[in-house]
C-alpha cells in the first residue's frame, strides 16, 4: 500500500526501467527531505498484451530495487498492482502522490517513451505540480550528443557512429584512436554455423524468491489472459543476480559469442548469446562495466579479439545507436509505415504453432521463454513480416510486449526501421529480406520442414522464398534507384512473366491460408 502523507521538496518517480541505485542522486535528490514514488501500472501489461515473463520480471526486479532503495535510507512510496485505487495507471497515482505529499515538483529520469513521456508531463498538468525531466545517466552517448553527431549527415550509418563511440571512450583502440587489430568490424569472421548440434553452456539461471513468487501469484490472478507461458521463469531480477549473469556469460559463453553469433539450431535458445539485455534494459547493470569486463578478458588472453569486438559493438554500438535514432526521429517513429504494409499478424506468432519449422522453434522460444536473439527476431519472424507485408504497428506491439527485454526506444528502431524498413531507410539503407536459402545456410531448420526450401513455387515451396520473391515484385519500382538492390533486382528481371504470375499467385494463398490479408501488388 502506498506509503503515509508527509510534505516532500521532489518526489521522485523511479520507472520500472531504471532500476541503478545511483539514479535518485543523479535527480539530486536528498534522503532528509525528498520522497520516491514507484507505480506498477497494469494497463502497461495489458496494451499492448505484455508476455507474462516480461510483466512477472519488471515488477519482481521493482519490488526487490525498492528494497534496496529503502535499505539505503530512502522513503519509497510503492503503488502496488493489487492496491485498491490503482485503475489509472500514472494519471490517478501521481494526482494522488502529490495529494499525499505535496510536492514542489516531480522528477524523472529520461521516459525510454515518448508516449510514457506525455503520459506524465499530462499527469502532472492535471495534479498541478511541475515536471523535471534529467537525462538517464545509464546511456553513453546523451540524446544532444546523438544529435550533434546526426546533424548534417545524409544517412544515420551505426557503424561510422560505433567508431566515434570506440573513440570516444578508448575502447578497443591504440594510442592513434586506430581499431585494435587493424580494423573496425571483424563481423566476417562472425558467421560460422554449426555443423553439428552445439554444446553451448546455458546461460545461469534463478529460481523465483519469496518476492518473485508473490508477484507471479498476483499477476496470475489480476492479469490472467496474459500471452506467453510462466514455469520456466528464470531471470535475474535484482542487481546481484545480474552481476553473476554477467560472470557466468564473460566465462563460459563470450569466447565463442562471435564467432556463432548469427547461427541457429533447433530446441537451442541461448547458444553462445549474453543473455544480458533484460539487465541492461531494466538498469540493474551498467553497460560499461559490461563492456570493460569483455575487454578485460580479451586483454587476459580468455576470448578472441573477434568475439569481444563483436559483443562490443552490440553494447557500444548498436543499442546505444538504437536509442538515439529513437529520440533523434521524435515522437510518431512507431507509426511509420513506408512500405505501406497492412497485413494482420498471424496468430501463430502468440503461439508458434505453425508448420514452418524455423517459424514453430523460433517463435516457441518466445512463447516460453520470452526471448529470442538478434538474428532470430531479424532474419526470421522479422523477415517474415516483413516480405509477408504485415502491419508494422502491430508487428512492433508484438515484439514490445512478448520479449522480456522490450522497451519503447529499443524495440521501435528495431523493428520499424531494422526488421521491417518502415522508417524510410532511417536505420537501414536497405531491407533485410531474404529468402529460405539464408535460414538453411545458418540453422539445420529446414532439414526437418514439410517444405521444399529449394523451391519458389507450387504447394511445398518455402513460403520464405514464395514471400520473399513476392516482395521484390511488389516493391520492385521503390527499390529500382537502391544500389544495394541492383543485383537481386537484375535476378529479378531474369524471371519468366509465368514464374512471376505464379509466386503472386502462391504469394495470395499463402497469406489467406496465415490469415494475412493480401496487400497491394502496386511495385510502388
Amino acid at each position: 500500500m502506498p506509503a503515509s502523507s508527509h510534505t516532500a521538496s521532489t518526489l521522485g518517480l523511479i520507472l520500472g526501467d531504471q532500476l541503478d541505485a545511483s539514479y535518485p542522486e543523479a535527480l539530486g535528490l536528498d534522503r532528509r527531505r525528498d520522497r520516491l514514488l514507484m507505480v506498477e501500472v497494469g494497463r502497461a501489461s495489458e496494451r499492448p498484451a505484455s508476455h507474462v515473463q516480461r510483466t512477472v520480471l519488471f515488477l519482481s526486479a521493482m519490488r526487490h530495487h525498492a528494497a534496496t532503495l529503502r535499505d539505503d535510507g530512502w522513503d519509497v512510496d510503492y503503488v502496488h498492482l493489487t492496491d485498491p485505487d490503482n485503475t489509472q495507471g500514472f494519471h490517478g497515482e501521481i494526482q494522488r502522490a502529490v495529494v499525499r505529499h505535496k510536492p514542489e515538483e516531480i522528477a524523472v529520469l529520461r521516459p525510454g517513451s515518448h508516449a510514457l513521456r506525455g503520459e506524465l508531463q499530462s499527469a502532472c498538468g492535471k495534479a498541478g505540480v511541475e515536471l523535471r525531466v534529467e537525462e538517464d545517466p545509464h546511456f553513453l552517448s546523451s540524446v544532444d550528443e546523438f544529435n550533434e553527431w546526426a546533424s548534417g549527415r545524409k544517412q544515420l550509418t551505426m557503424e561510422y557512429f560505433y567508431r566515434t563511440m570506440r573513440r570516444r571512450y578508448d575502447v578497443l583502440v591504440d594510442r592513434d584512436g586506430e581499431p585494435e587489430g587493424g580494423q573496425w568490424n571483424l563481423d566476417k569472421q562472425n558467421r560460422q554455423t554449426f555443423k553439428s548440434p552445439p554444446s553451448a553452456p546455458s546461460p545461469a539461471t534463478f529460481d523465483p524468491d519469496e518476492i518473485t513468487k508473490q508477484v507471479m501469484d498476483e499477476v496470475r490472478k489480476a492479469l490472467p489472459d496474459l500471452p506467453g507461458e510462466l514455469d520456466s521463469f528464470a531471470w535475474p531480477v535484482t542487481r546481484e543476480q545480474a552481476t553473476r549473469a554477467m560472470g557466468s556469460f564473460l566465462q563460459h559463453r563470450l569466447a565463442d559469442f562471435g564467432t556463432y553469433q548469427d547461427a541457429m539450431w533447433g530446441g537451442e535458445r541461448s547458444l553462445f548469446h549474453s543473455y544480458l539485455s533484460t539487465s541492461l534494459n531494466l538498469k540493474l547493470l551498467r553497460p560499461m562495466e559490461v563492456i570493460e569486463s569483455a575487454v578485460r578478458a580479451y586483454e587476459q588472453g580468455r576470448a578472441p579479439l573477434n568475439s569481444v569486438e563483436g559483443f562490443v559493438r552490440q553494447v557500444l554500438g548498436w543499442r546505444e545507436f538504437i536509442r538515439g535514432v529513437y529520440f533523434h526521429e521524435g515522437p510518431g517513429y512507431e507509426g511509420r509505415n513506408g512500405l505501406g504494409h497492412t497485413g494482420t499478424l498471424p496468430e501463430f506468432y502468440w503461439t508458434g504453432e505453425t508448420d514452418m519449422a524455423c517459424m514453430a522453434d523460433a517463435l516457441g522460444g518466445v512463447v516460453e521463454h520470452s526471448y529470442g536473439h538478434h538474428i532470430e527476431r531479424l532474419m526470421v519472424y522479422g523477415n517474415f513480416a516483413l516480405i509477408a507485408g504485415i502491419d508494422p504497428g502491430a508487428v512492433h506491439e508484438w515484439y514490445l510486449g512478448m520479449f522480456a527485454d522490450g522497451i519503447d526506444w529499443v524495440t521501435a528502431p528495431n523493428t520499424i526501421g531494422m526488421a521491417l524498413h518502415a522508417d524510410g531507410g532511417v536505420v537501414g539503407t536497405k531491407p533485410y529480406a531474404a529468402s529460405g536459402k539464408y535460414i538453411k545456410r545458418m540453422s539445420n531448420h529446414c532439414k526437418g520442414c514439410r517444405y521444399d526450401v529449394n523451391a519458389r513455387t507450387g504447394e511445398n515451396a518455402c513460403p520464405f522464398n514464395v514471400l520473399y520473391w513476392d516482395f521484390l515484385m511488389r516493391h520492385e519500382g521503390r527499390f529500382s534507384s537502391n544500389n544495394r538492390m541492383a543485383m537481386i533486382l537484375k535476378n529479378l528481371e531474369r524471371m519468366k512473366p509465368a514464374e512471376k504470375a505464379q509466386i503472386t499467385k502462391d504469394g495470395k494463398a499463402i497469406r489467406d491460408r496465415f490469415g494475412i490479408a493480401c496487400p497491394p501488388h502496386s511495385g510502388a
